[in-house]
C-alpha cells in the first residue's frame, strides 16, 4: 500500500553567488515542487547566521505545484569565503531538506 505524503523536490539546492563586494545584498531563489500526493507545508527555515534571512510560502503547496524559497544574504558583516547551509523543515517524510549557497565576499 502506498501512503499519501508530501515530497519536496528542490530543483537546484546549491547556488554559488561568485565574488561580491562587502556590503552587497545577495538574493537567491530556490525553486521547488511538491512531487508528493498530499499538500506540502514548510514549517521553518533555520539559518546559521543573522546575515541570512529566508522567505518561504506559508500556505500549503498542493501536489504538482511549485514554489520559491528566497534567501537574502547581507554581506555587510562577513568577508572571505562563505559556505552556508539552510535547513528547511516541512511535513515531507524526509524533512529536513537542505539548501546551500557559497561565494566570496571581498573585504573592500
Amino acid at each position: 500500500m502506498v501512503v499519501a505524503q508530501p515530497k519536496m523536490e528542490i530543483k537546484d539546492p546549491k547556488k554559488n553567488f561568485g565574488v561580491v563586494k562587502k556590503g552587497e545584498l545577495i538574493k537567491l531563489e530556490y525553486d521547488f515542487t511538491n512531487v508528493g500526493t498530499e499538500p506540502l507545508i514548510i514549517t521553518d527555515a533555520e539559518v546559521s547566521c543573522s546575515c541570512t534571512s529566508v522567505d518561504y510560502p506559508k500556505q500549503p503547496i498542493s501536489p504538482n505545484q511549485s514554489g520559491k524559497i528566497i534567501v537574502n544574504f547581507d554581506t555587510k558583516t562577513v568577508y572571505d569565503r562563505q559556505d552556508r547551509v539552510i535547513i528547511i523543515r516541512s511535513n515531507d517524510q524526509k524533512s529536513p531538506s537542505k539548501i546551500r549557497y557559497k561565494g566570496n565576499v571581498l573585504r573592500k
